[in-house]
């Protein structure tokens, strides 16, 4: 009995060790599958796809929520607050330095045979209407544009942060509506001067001559207009709807593509599909930049304008001003004009009650 006794003892110590030992096993697996799975060999195709991902994301691909980065805008930053704005402050202060060369060497041109003591009729009151329309709200729109690209770096030192903040919200607004005004002012000028600016077998003569602007004494004969007029009324008709059509593309952003399409074509790949990101966003970078050269060139051309208009030339103002200018100053710079109101007795002469003091002996008239 002791026998059996102790054999089923030393069985049941053997099924114990066995079930301690499973248990021990169990509980190292368990901690094992705690830890995780092994690691398992990268997928080199996966990898090189998401290597990929920035790139395609960086080249406008877009995503459910659009595009994400648009690169271009960097190189229009950089070019819009680099060659653009050193080129744009350069162009304008050579213009100046330009014209107060000009008037140190030449001085003012003066009415040779001096002031006749009659006027006649150079612009109607319609005319001059256009005429005003279009300066004053070119003026506005270019300070209000030069704030833009100069205001901080002029302006805001001057009256401090606030205060530009509220002068260049102002701005904003006036330049945007007062845009209007100046594309008004285009078509009124156009409509009345078109006539009178196409040129002529004249021109070639007076452009030989320059116009007479270097030398004393010399008036090539010229109709209504001489073709250093008829060259500004044609610049500034090309660049003020040049100018328009960027600003309408700037005020109405994402509706038109007119210069997407315009530099698609230049890269000569004309009868492809348009790119999704020359159509958005960077359309108006191309816009503003446009936009910024175009209003540049035209203030040069303007400046010179306003020279000659005012200090660079007697009598020339009274054109615009009163709408009558000096009998003899009509004869000196437009002598064919004045011919043909003759011929038509169209002249209408009467007294300059304004120079008439100085109207004196000395006067005579023009031939």
């Amino acid at each position: 009995m002791t026998k059996v006794l102790a054999a089923i003892n030393v069985r049941h110590l053997l099924i114990a060790s066995l079930f301690v030992m499973f248990a021990a096993f169990g509980a190292n697996m368990a901690s094992a599958d705690v830890r995780g799975p092994a690691p398992k060999q990268p997928d080199l195709q996966y990898l090189n796809e998401d290597s990929n991902f920035w790139g395609k994301i960086r080249q406008g691909q877009e995503g459910r929520g659009g595009q994400l980065i648009q690169s271009q805008g960097e190189d229009w930053r950089l070019l819009r607050n680099g060659p653009l704005l050193k080129y744009t402050a350069t162009g304008l202060g050579a213009m100046v330095a330009l014209l107060a060369l000009f008037f140190l060497i030449r001085g003012r041109i003066k009415i040779e045979h001096g002031w006749s003591g009659w006027t006649i009729e150079r612009f109607n009151m319609p005319e001059r209407m256009g005429h005003w329309i279009l300066a004053v709200s070119f003026i506005i729109l270019g300070l209000t544009g030069l704030n833009v690209s100069f205001g901080k770096h002029v302006l805001m030192p001057l009256v401090g942060k606030d205060m530009f903040s509220t002068i260049s919200v102002g701005a904003k607004y006036l330049h945007n509506y007062v845009a209007f005004a100046f594309i008004l002012g285009l078509a009124w000028v156009f409509i009345a001067w078109i006539k009178d600016n196409f040129p002529r077998s004249v021109d070639i003569n007076w452009l030989k001559q320059a116009g007479g602007l270097f030398s004393k004494g010399v008036h090539p004969p010229s109709h209504k207009f001489n073709a250093g007029q008829k060259l500004i009324f044609w610049s500034v008709i090309v660049t003020g709807v040049s100018i328009s059509l960027s600003g309408w593309a700037l005020l109405f952003p994402f509706e038109t593509n007119m210069f997407a399409k315009t530099f698609w074509l230049i890269n000569g790949v004309v009868g492809t599909t348009l790119p999704t990101e020359l159509t958005g966003i960077q359309e108006q970078q191309h816009a503003v930049t446009w936009h910024n050269i175009m209003a540049i060139v035209m203030i040069c051309i303007i400046l010179a304008h306003i020279y000659i208009g005012t200090i660079g030339m007697q009598g020339a103002f009274d054109a615009m001003g009163s709408g009558r200018v000096d009998l003899n100053w009509a004869k000196e710079h437009h002598s064919l004009w004045v011919d043909k109101l003759e011929t038509q007795d169209k002249l209408d002469k009467q007294p300059d009650e304004t120079h008439q003091a100085d109207a004196g002996a000395k006067a005579q008239p023009a031939e």
